[in-house]
Parts: C-alpha cells; structure tokens; sequence
C-alpha cells in the first residue's frame, strides 16, 4: 500500500485533564523539513508581477460582454494589459489618499476589474477586504466599519446596496469605484452623503494623470482580511499574509512535480466561485503564477453550461453541490435512453472501473468506453476538461465514482478553510485508493488529531481520528481585532477547526464530522444547529401573527445535501385549532401526518426565518411531524433534556431519507 504522509512526532495520551494527540503528519515531500520558498516570490504582487514579464501577451483575463441584449463569446485582456489597468488604479487610490495598510472594500461578481482592484492592492501594499453580502443581513455593512475600509471598488448593481440609508458605515468611505459606469442617480444619492464616485474610466483616468511608483509588499505584510461566518454572530476577518499566498502557491508547484500531467499556459479555469472566498482566490493566484488563462462565469450559475461549451476550460472547481448536479443531469440523460443503449452503459462503466480500481491511468483504462460513451460526458463539460477539484463540504463516494469514470478527467476532493488559506489536503489523481478521502496534508503544512471523547474520536485508536488541528506556513496569523476568538481557535500553536478527521492507513485524510453540531452543507455554507433550533423554537401562525406555536424542534443537515430538514413537535392545542378551523377531524397522532399541516407548518418556519433574517440556505424545507415529545424513554435526550443527535438520526433516518426524496430540484439550486 502506497504511503502518503509521514508521521514526524510520536501521539501522546492526554494529562491533567488535556486531550490526547495524535502522531504529527506531513506530507512526504517535506518529511524532514519545510522546502524553501521560492526565491523569485516574496509576496502575491511578485506571483503576479513576474508572470506578466515572462507571459506579457498571454491570455490572462476574460470574459462575456452583451451585444444586442445576448451573451457573446469570450473577450480577453493579456498580462500586459491587466499590467497597465493595474498600475493606472493603484495611482489612482495613492492619489485620493490611500497609504500602505489602508483597507480598500471590493464588492461584487467575479469579473476582471475585480481581480485589477486586488493586485492593485498588492502594488502598493494595500490591505484587500472582500465584501460579501451572503454572510448575512448587515454583514457588508459590519465588515466595512469592522476593518476600517476606506475605498471600495464595487460591482454596478451592488452600488445603490451600499447606498443605502441601512450601510451606515458607508459614510467613513473615503471614495467609491464601480467596475462599469455610473447612473445620475448614483451619482445624486453620493453626491448626497458626500462620497466621491468614479466609474471604472474615470479612476483609470485620474491614475494616468496622477501616475505613482510601486510599494510593494514584505512578506510578513497582511495581504487580505477575508472574512468568514462558521458560528452567530458578526463575521470574523481571517488575515492572511503575503507569506500565506506564496506558500500555497510554491506547495502546489512542488505538488504536480510528482505527475506527469502539469499546468502550462495553455490551461483555462472557468471562474465563477466566489473570488470573496479564499478557494476561487488562491486557485486563480495559481493560474496566475503560471501564465494561465482565467475565464469568468457569466453572472448565472443555472446557466452555467452555457459558458462551459463556450470557454472550454482544462481545469474545473467546484463545490459538491455543482458535482451533484453534473451527476443528476448525466443520470437523468442515461435513464431516458433505450433499454440496449442503459445496458451498455453500464456495461462500459463497469469495465472502466474496474481496469481504474486495478492502477491503470485515466487515460489508459479504457479508450473504446470513453469513444462509445464517456467523451459525451466530456463534451458537456466544455470538451477539454483535464482536472476537476472540489472543496468546501464532502463529496459522496458515489458522485466521485462516477465522475472519475465518465468526466473522462481527473478528479480531485480538497480540505481547506479560509483560516489555512484554501486548499491544506489534496487528493492525488488517478488513485482510486483515495476515493471517498481529501488526500494527505499539504507540504507547507503538518497535521495532527486531537481527541474528542465526547464523540467518541480517538487518535491513538484504529482507525486514527479527532480533531483536526493544523500548522504550517498557510495557517492565518489571527482573526483581525478579536484577541480571544484566536486564542479560542490557535491554542498551543495549533489552529483547531472543528472539523473531525479519520487517518487512513495510507496516510490520507477523511473528513466524518464536525464538532459543536457546525455542518457544511454540500454548497460550502456552515450551519450553527442550535442556534437555529433556538430561532425556530418560537414560530408565529401563519394567520395570526399574536398566535404562537410553540415546540420542540430538531433541525438536521448532512453535508452530502443542500437543504435543511426538521423533526417538529407541534404543540397539540394549537395544532387542533387549526384542525377545527380547516375541517379536519382527526386524532392529533392523525393530524402529525397530513401534508396540509406540514405544509402549514413549513410555512409558519419560513415567516420565522423571514423575520430573523436568516440566510437563505437557514432556511427548513421540509418537515417530520412528530406527535411525541423527543424523550428518555427512547434515548432520544439526556437526563438535562439536550438533543442526542446522533440517536435523533439513527431514530428518524428512513423518514428523513424520505423527505430528501420528496425535496423538488427547486430546493437544490446551485
């Protein structure tokens, strides 16, 4: 069996009421030491600065401009011409005051002036800071009084958002920049607050009348303070160094050193995961380094496809959720075929499979499958797809199987958090062995399991698992004015992310549970289950807003779906009340069973989750009616009354199966 990491430190067993650690872990390129960064990069502007001398008329950039109301093909921008976009913006900020340290905002969909106010930043040694409205009502607001912003660079159609009587926080900007142009009311309602307001072509203007010299970076510099959610509350800012970026940059050039396959400027990445996250960021960083192409998305991820046939990209990223659906649709397509034709495509998958499980290369193990059927498969995805990652939230088995069979490509599970810069595991192609895992700790990285007894998870058992701890060289230095949320979180040097790992013989990693009931959800989001419990437990009626239920509630996710479901204990007055009222006569065990009243209590979850403004994938969308109180009798609670969750699953799963299968696609967007 083939050895993927190595283990550097013995596991010790936990004193003085301590947990137990497991061995420390490290990839086997760095089993005796950290490699040396590389001596040409000393910060993100140099990864950026240095391919635009080596690839100055490479395609860097590009993107889908709208003629006559319709999406065109794909427009591009070279390294040079980013270059000099770049230098004209970043004299632009110097010129209205920005200094090294300054927070500059960037708000808005993936787009190329999205990534020119990013290196601009890096020029000058300027503090980039995503704004990102999914993080909830109020965060954009939040995040720019928190970090201090000073200017933001912001998408055309988020210009009124920020605007608004609501961002009071927008009144400490010092300027604002739209990646497009202006509308008079735009310019009228700032005009009004007094803040400075350019379009793209005026900020581009004044930097060529106002030109600066380069500040660039050190490497211990704060790069960006990207902010994340994971638990209530505000958001936290992650800061990340210059020294972070490189790291993971120089760790994956020396990762691919080990296949034959390699990343040459002629590869194209389809961007359309949120550069506001640290994924998309630090994959096209790569790209970038490499004097690649980087495509952007339309602005619809249900239309998705239609930019896939058009861009044709090698390389594809992607969250479980956008995998799934790749899997429904070619499954969909299979079932609808004849009868002969479903056979023999089962057939074909069976025989590639089984030539894959025996060790043989992707593009080996069976070329007249991949001719009859599995080039089709290809085809939908843009035609040249070479690699496939995904990060943010586990990927079934069964999806991963089935792409590595018929994608025709290499597909790749990822670990990472925004804390450890993207990407700290990564699956190696073409290993079967690694099916179902996210691969061995990164080379910059060690890893190490900490105990977990009140789950159960033991590093020093077989199999291996607990806490997942992290240290290295992408790790963050802190969360950005919270002295006691890192203290929380990188405790004796070790950064502790909640999540639950199993050590596998061969040295990879699989991701099993997470600590603090905290789940992901398969798009990437994280879900805080008792505090939604908590939010939910109080739900209005849904004709009568003085009325309330009020009940147990046990709120489930699974990071293999994309959708929240619920166990409900109706309170039985109230419940019958509405029985009477709608002309149902039934015993309440009868009611507990009817789809009016589960319909009428998903309603009642959905005005709850309206007025508290949850985020939209908070949302209950679909319910078990259950007319027993969650109780001891069934080992469904403690003795203090709290929820046993794993119990709760074992107790409910074929109901809850069943309600997943119940769920319409509606319920599953992207």
């Amino acid at each position: 069996m083939k050895i993927f990491a190595a283990t550097v430190e013995e596991g010790r067993e936990g004193t003085n009421g301590k947990p137990s650690v497991g061995p420390v872990y490290r990839n086997l390129l760095s089993k005796n030491e950290f490699p040396p960064l590389d001596s040409e990069l000393n910060s993100a502007w140099d990864i950026f600065s240095v391919a635009v001398q080596k690839y100055p008329q490479n395609r860097m950039l590009g993107w889908r401009e709208f003629v006559d109301g319709k999406i065109g093909p794909y427009v591009w921008k070279t390294y040079k011409e980013v270059y000099d976009e770049v230098m004209l913006i970043g004299s632009a900020l110097r010129a209205c005051g920005a200094e090294p340290g300054s927070r500059i905002g960037v708000y808005g969909s993936n787009c190329p002036q999205w990534i020119v106010a990013m290196e601009a930043c890096c020029a000058h040694s300027l503090v980039c800071v995503p704004l990102y409205d999914t993080l909830g009502a109020g965060a954009v607001n939040f995040i720019i009084d928190h970090a201090e912003v000073d200017f933001v660079f912001v998408q055309d159609k988020k210009v009124m958002q920020l605007l608004n009587p609501d961002c009071k926080s927008v009144q400490r900007l010092k300027a604002m920049v739209c990646f497009t142009s202006l509308t008079d009311v735009d310019k009228d309602k700032a005009s009004s607050i007094a803040i400075k307001l350019y379009s793209w072509k005026e900020f581009l203007y004044k930097g060529k009348e106002n030109p600066s010299t380069i500040l660039a970076p050190q490497a211990s510099n704060i790069c960006t303070i990207m902010y994340t959610s994971g638990t209530t509350g505000n958001p936290k800012g992650v800061v990340l160094t210059h020294e972070n970026i490189m790291s993971f940059v120089r760790g994956i050039d020396l990762f691919l050193e080990q296949f034959e396959e390699k990343m040459t400027v002629e590869d194209v990445y389809l961007s359309f995961l949120p550069l506001a996250h640290s994924f998309d960021r630090t994959v096209e960083e790569y790209f970038f380094h490499k004097g690649a192409s980087v495509g952007y998305y339309h602005g619809d991820t249900n239309a998705l496809r239609d930019d896939l046939m058009e861009l044709k990209p090698t390389f594809f990223a992607g969250v479980p959720r956008v995998f799934e659906k790749i899997y429904e649709g070619i499954k969909k397509a299979v079932e609808e075929h004849t009868p002969l034709r479903r056979t023999v495509f089962g057939m074909l998958y069976k025989y590639k499979l089984a030539w894959l499980n025996k060790g043989y290369k992707q593009c080996n193990a069976s070329l007249l499958a991949d001719l009859l059927a599995f080039r089709k498969v290809k085809a939908q995805l843009g035609g040249r797809i070479r690699l496939i990652v995904t990060g943010g939230a586990p990927l079934s088995s069964e999806v991963e199987e089935f792409l590595r069979v018929t994608s025709c490509a290499f597909v790749c599970q990822s670990y990472g958090l925004t804390e450890a810069c993207g990407a700290t595991t990564l699956a190696f192609p073409d290993e079967m062995c690694m099916l179902g895992t996210v691969g061995p700790v990164s080379v910059y990285n060690e890893l190490q399991l900490e105990e977990v007894p009140e789950m159960g998870y033991n590093p020093l058992g077989s199999p291996p698992s607990g806490e997942i701890c992290l240290r290295g060289k992408t790790v963050f230095t802190g969360y950005y004015k919270d002295i006691e949320l890192t203290r929380e979180a990188i405790r004796d040097g070790w950064f502790h992310t909640g999540d639950i790992g199993e050590m596998q013989p061969n040295g990879v990693v699989k991701i099993i549970d997470r600590k603090k009931n905290l789940i992901k959800l398969s798009q990437g989001e994280y879900i805080a289950l008792e505090h939604l419990e908590n939010v939910y437990g109080i739900t209005p009626k849904v004709e009568d807003v003085c009325d309330f239920f009020f009940w147990k509630i046990w709120v489930y996710g699974n990071s293999f779906k994309s959708a929240l479901v619920a166990v409900v204990v109706p309170n039985e007055e109230i419940t019958k009340k509405w029985a009477y009222s709608s002309g149902h006569m039934a015993s309440f065990t009868e009611l507990c069973s009817l789809d009016q009243l589960k319909k009428h209590v998903l309603s009642g979850l959905k005005l709850t989750a309206e007025r508290n403004k949850l985020k939209g994938f908070e949302h209950i969308k679909g319910v078990i009616l259950e007319p027993r109180p969650l109780d001891l009798e069934r080992d469904l609670v403690t003795a203090t009354m709290k929820k046993k969750r794993n119990n709760l699953l074992k107790y409910y799963q074929v109901e809850i199966d069943e309600v997943y299968r119940s769920l319409t696609g509606d319920e599953h967007k992207i």
